[in-house]
């Protein structure tokens, strides 16, 4: 069973950044992904980015394109998501999910996170 917690969100004015953690705990795949997700109250959650277990693989969906940066540090058991220049249509709760396949699609992921609150606001 793999956990994942997600940390770092809060409130931040528009144009400024955030960096988010998601750390996890008891791995079981040899090899998997990791995305990020996003929802905003009355909408479908929806994909931001992902990486690839060795760090490569990464992919950005349109909304984080030259905005947003996916890293990670498996010494740590810890995949990044930096965002910059935030908008407030970036207000949404952000989660990061584990799976053995790098999709876009969130139903693919098996293992989620409870997700960290991003606010967008001045």
């Amino acid at each position: 069973q793999v956990q994942l917690v997600e940390s770092g969100g809060g409130l931040v004015q528009p144009g400024g950044s955030l960096r988010l953690s998601c750390t996890a705990s008891g791995r079981t795949f040899s090899t998997y992904s990791t995305g990020w997700f996003r929802q905003a109250p009355g909408k479908e959650r929806e994909f931001v980015g992902i990486i690839g277990w060795s760090g490569g693989g990464i992919y950005y969906a349109d909304i984080a394109k030259g905005r947003f940066t996916i890293s990670r540090d498996n010494a740590k058991n810890t995949v990044y998501l930096q965002m910059n220049s935030l908008k407030p249509e970036d207000t949404a709760v952000y989660y990061c999910a584990e799976g053995p396949r790098a999709t876009s699609d969130p139903g693919t992921y098996t293992y989620w996170g409870q997700g960290t609150q991003v606010t967008v606001s001045s």
